[in-house]
């Protein structure tokens, strides 16, 4: 290990020079007229070397930080996954169409058996405000089951009305469409 040399000159300035091979103990005892004692320069010597060693420990765990932060690689998306997002854009697509009053898009996004559920229970209003909030999806197969905590606001010849329940979209074949509601339909105000 090499240390380097630390000594005063004679105004009292601290000078270093490197390398000095060998350990602290080796130091000469008698510095004549430098005045600097040989446990002076001991403690020096290892308040130095303590501080080498941080920023050497600092520069090192910077390196590791900054090349353990790289890309990693990106997952495929699964199949549930990706049904699960269809089956939410699909609820989205219905509420919207439901409150522009948009029949052609409802029977886009609903099979034929449940087009004429879902719009036997359809009734006029003059304005609504509905919100879905997914609250569990069930994947079997290509079969989802939807389950949406719904809130709406109704307002019919000046009446508001408001109601809130839970549903289960359920929603079959590729592209998903919905099949049927079961539980709360949030497409038919309340009375």
């Amino acid at each position: 290990m090499s240390y380097f040399n630390a000594f005063y000159t004679r105004n009292r300035k601290l000078f270093f020079s490197f390398p000095l091979v060998g350990n602290p103990s080796s130091i000469r005892k008698d510095y004549g007229q430098t005045g600097m004692t040989a446990s002076l320069a001991r403690n020096f010597l290892r308040q130095s070397s303590f501080k080498l060693i941080g920023i050497l420990l600092l520069l090192l765990t910077g390196g590791l930080f900054l090349t353990a932060c790289g890309k990693k690689e990106v997952k495929p998306v699964s199949q549930e996954s990706q049904l699960t997002q269809e089956a939410f854009k699909i609820a989205e697509t219905l509420k919207n169409a439901y409150l522009k009053n948009d029949r052609t898009n409802l029977e886009v996004n609903v099979t034929t058996n449940g087009y004429k559920e879902l719009a036997s229970g359809i009734k006029s209003f003059d304005s609504a405000e509905l919100s879905f909030t997914p609250t569990w999806v069930e994947v079997q197969d290509s079969t989802v089951n939807l389950t949406i905590s719904w809130k709406g606001t109704w307002v019919v010849k000046g009446k508001t009305i408001e109601e809130r329940g839970l549903a289960i979209f359920i929603l079959e074949g590729k592209p998903l469409k919905l099949a049927q509601i079961q539980r709360s339909n949030p497409f038919r105000q309340p009375e």
